[in-house]
């Protein structure tokens, strides 16, 4: 259903899609500097079943020269579970691709080797999921398929995948509300506990002191 302002329908039409497209993916691409013998690490929050790919360089400040063999990162792709999804050891380069078996943080981190005297390396880093991660250029040759007809995809794409996200964010929704009942409830009974041990405490202490003052011949 479209809302008519002015009897043109197409800005609102356009921000629609647009904001179809916004909230179905993510893309990281972002440059950062790692000091060697340092760690940096990276997460994204991907659901299960989701398509991410990622790719990592290390920048080359010297156009037309080779890298140093000292400029070398180890990369370590992980889903929250402790599964290893990517490994690239002492590498310039690299990329990954992978379906999420399961739901959560993923954590992408860059190690740089020591190196005397430090030095410090800069990286591009750029991370995709969901639509974002599918290259449509690859999609439009192979089916040979007009602009529209592409776009039409893309926004088919972004609507399966903002229904799944929603489903997601519920299922996520119902745990936090189970995990906060079962913290409230757990919080009910250390209550109790706590009030229990304090009546102990002064009725122990109330039966002391008359049994003190007793011997004492004071009451």
């Amino acid at each position: 259903m479209f809302i008519m302002i002015g009897g043109n329908p197409r800005p609102l039409l356009l921000l629609s899609l647009l904001l179809l497209v916004f909230f179905s993916s993510s893309t990281q691409s972002l440059r950062f500097e790692l000091q060697s013998g340092h760690t940096k690490c990276i997460s994204e929050d991907i659901k299960s079943n989701s398509m991410t790919v990622g790719k990592y360089l290390i920048v080359n400040h010297n156009e037309g020269q080779p890298l140093p063999d000292s400029h070398r990162v180890t990369v370590r792709v992980t889903s929250s579970y402790g599964n290893n999804y990517h490994y690239g050891d002492r590498v310039q380069t690299g990329q990954f691709a992978f379906a999420a078996a399961e739901a959560g943080d993923y954590m992408s981190c860059f190690w740089a080797i020591d190196h005397n005297p430090p030095i410090t390396l800069t990286v591009d880093f750029d991370w995709k999921t969901g639509v974002a991660a599918k290259d449509w250029s690859n999609v439009a040759k192979k089916g040979q398929i007009d602009v529209m007809e592409l776009e039409l995809r893309k926004l088919q794409d972004s609507v399966a995948s903002i229904h799944d996200e929603m489903f997601y964010l519920r299922e996520r929704e119902e745990e936090m509300q189970e995990l906060n009942r079962a913290t409230n409830s757990r919080m009910f009974w250390l209550s109790l506990l706590s009030l229990f041990v304090c009546l102990s405490v002064a009725g122990l202490q109330l039966w002391h002191l008359k049994t003190f003052f007793e011997k004492k011949k004071l009451i």
